[in-house]
């Protein structure tokens, strides 16, 4: 009983060669043609035949179909090949992304829009905001700095304020 087994699987290893003789070389080139890559193709060649050997009844096939049915299937494993991680180039990682960086967009945005504001504003009022707001100066600091009063200073920034809300206004900020 095991003579019998061991002849059939003699037969059909002689099969799975005579296909990989017949068909082989076809099928390699039809996937050059397809993925431009050679290496690839013996990669695809192989799995294709593999997956005739592991295929009940496909050796038993008339040769027209059976070679339709290798190409078909070489077909397919060079779309899965595409679509494939390996093909994209993706890559796991054990470490952990990289912190998402804060979109600063609309901060961006935000200071060129004050940038041009204070830019139409009076040089004696956009100074004192400047240096008031952004210095961190205080009214007598101020008033200490530029020789002048601290009644002058508030002022100022009375109407320098008043100015670049009206500024902001005409660029169309409302808030």
């Amino acid at each position: 009983m095991t003579a019998q087994p061991r002849r059939a699987d003699r037969g059909r290893d002689a099969a799975l060669r005579e296909l990989h003789d017949r068909h082989a070389g076809a099928i390699w080139r039809y996937v050059v043609a397809l993925t431009g890559r050679p290496a690839d193709a013996d990669d695809v060649v192989q799995e294709t035949l593999l997956r005739a050997w592991r295929t009940p009844g496909i050796l038993d096939e008339e040769p027209d179909q059976l070679s339709g049915w290798l190409f078909t299937v070489a077909r397919h494993l060079v779309i899965d090949q595409a679509r494939s991680a390996r093909r994209r180039h993706e890559q796991t990682q054990d470490e952990p992304a990289d912190e998402a960086v804060e979109d600063r967009t609309e901060e961006l945005l935000d200071a060129i829009l004050l940038q041009d504001a204070l830019a139409s504003l009076h040089e004696h009022h956009r100074e004192v905001i400047v240096r008031a707001y952004f210095g961190g100066r205080s009214t007598a600091e101020l008033a200490r700095e530029l020789q002048i009063a601290e009644g002058t200073v508030k002022s100022r920034l009375h109407y320098g304020l008043r100015a670049l809300r009206l500024a902001f206004q005409e660029r169309g900020v409302t808030r």
